[in-house]
């Protein structure tokens, strides 16, 4: 996880697909629900990006706080709903649970922007 300001935090994560699922769990994406998109928002994420490599996939989050995030999403029934069809394709689930906010990607390297 790279802290990129005081209001803004980064988070990358990795999930797999399991074989077989990957036109579904892009078409799952090109419809994700307008309640889920606003409650995410509404819970301090500034942009989410999920990148797929073959059954790999990994998400760049970018909110104001992970833990509130995954507080905020727990029990809504809209994100209830969307983690059971995602469980339903995935291999390697992100921890979407308390204990899950620790659970990002460490940091290898970072190219800070340069300083005007």
């Amino acid at each position: 996880m790279i802290a990129m300001a005081a209001e803004t935090t980064r988070i990358a994560l990795h999930t797999r697909l399991r074989p077989g699922t990957e036109a579904e769990y892009e078409r799952a994406h090109q419809q994700v629900p307008a309640e889920l998109v606003a409650a995410i928002r509404a819970a301090g994420v500034r942009e989410w990006t999920i990148w797929r490599s073959g059954l790999d996939l990994f998400h760049l989050v970018d909110c104001a706080d992970y833990p509130r995030l995954l507080a905020e999403l727990a029990d809504l029934p809209v994100n209830i709903a969307w983690q059971a069809r995602m469980a339903e394709l995935l291999d390697v689930v992100h921890d979407y649970s308390a204990e899950g906010a620790d659970k990002g990607l460490p940091v290898a390297w970072h190219l800070p922007p340069e300083n005007p």
